[in-house]
């Protein structure tokens, strides 16, 4: 994407604030589908800035991958952490709120070093030819086995969020004892249920 000089300082700002806000929202959010929600602007204005970069494909990788795996993070804070009611406060959680804003004003020095020490080199010249095609020809010839790999691990860890995400069953009482039927029901209940009939037992 060629813009103008003042186009993209303007488009860089905005783009710096609202990765810079949505971050602060994640971490501060006591809200988990809210910090979901603010991760996802996150990414949005990552892959902005890569459009501004003229990488394009990394871009639109930002957006299907990342974006798209806000649904699954709001999946698991829904399912597995089963927030019923607010925690209660803790009376030391003002030192853990201290250590933890120094821990982040030392990696945010650490950063700012960093960048300001790092001698960046600008190149105006684009590469040849479209980056997407260049890319996919690596992928299907030069890194075609960690791509394979890649696909079976996220394969692997679908099954995993599918197998943690599904509920419980047990064989109910009345079936089980006086069954005269061959076929075995395994009606559905809350995991409440299941835990109080085990504090039953």
């Amino acid at each position: 994407m060629d813009l103008a000089q003042g186009v993209q300082s303007v488009s860089f700002a905005i783009l710096a604030f609202m990765m810079i806000g949505t971050a602060l929202g994640v971490v501060l959010s006591s809200s988990i589908v809210y910090s979901a929600f603010l991760l996802g602007g996150v990414f949005i204005s990552m892959a902005g800035i890569y459009l501004l970069l003229n990488a394009d494909f990394v871009a639109a990788a930002q957006v299907l991958i990342y974006v798209g795996a806000i649904n699954v993070l709001i999946l698991f804070a829904i399912m597995l952490v089963n927030k019923r009611q607010d925690f209660k406060p803790l009376p030391t959680a003002w030192i853990r709120k201290i250590f933890t804003a120094l821990v982040c004003a030392g990696l945010f020095a650490l950063l700012s070093t960093m960048v300001l020490a790092t001698p960046w080199s600008y190149s105006s010249a684009t590469p040849a030819g479209n980056t997407i095609v260049l890319i996919g020809e690596h992928f299907f010839s030069d890194f075609l086995l960690p791509f394979e790999l890649a696909s079976v691990l996220l394969l692997m860890s679908m099954v995993g969020a599918i197998i943690l995400a599904r509920r419980e069953y047990i064989p109910d009482a009345a079936t089980t004892t006086s069954s005269t039927s061959s076929v075995l029901q395994l009606p559905e209940r809350p995991r409440g249920l299941v835990s109080a009939t085990k504090e039953e037992d």
